[in-house]
């Protein structure tokens, strides 16, 4: 029996980032947001915006259904699809955490809430120069996602 092995660059199986040029920057746990907007904006990664509506994706600490009912609020609710219309859906109870999870980041797509790139990055602690570093390895790591390595 033969074994054909197809080797695919790194990131091949993530989403299309190509069309993204700014974001939305929620609020994060210990100010992180505000060092991610700088870091993002010297680093010309995404043009950060202050009005959600300007933006291609929402940058986030915490997904789930806290995070839904808040892009609710910014964009209103999502339509429903055909399927939801019908009542073909199933229902799935949402497990929720009352904390954000340290370190771990998301990027979302906002009209389609589809997370397209994450990463974990915890801070070595809230001090401003822990916060400023961790704002840099997250930029770096998603300029490189922008740039498909």
């Amino acid at each position: 029996m033969t074994l054909a092995v197809m080797l695919l660059p790194a990131g091949a199986f993530g989403a299309d980032l190509s069309g993204v040029k700014t974001v939305y920057v929620l609020p994060m746990s210990s100010g992180l947001d505000q060092y991610l907007a700088v870091r993002l904006t010297a680093a010309s990664v995404l043009q950060v915006v202050v009005d959600p509506r300007n933006a291609d994706v929402v940058l986030t600490d915490h997904i789930g259904q806290n995070f839904e009912e808040r892009l609710d609020e910014l964009y209103g609710a999502k339509p429903k699809s055909d399927d939801d219309k019908n009542g073909s859906t199933p229902e799935f109870a949402r497990v929720t955490s009352g904390a954000r999870n340290r370190g771990a980041i998301f990027l979302v797509n906002r009209k389609t809430r589809d997370v397209l790139w994450s990463t974990y990055e915890p801070p070595k602690g809230t001090a401003p120069a822990d916060l400023n570093r961790t704002a840099d390895r997250i930029a770096d790591k998603l300029a490189k996602a922008f740039k498909g390595k």
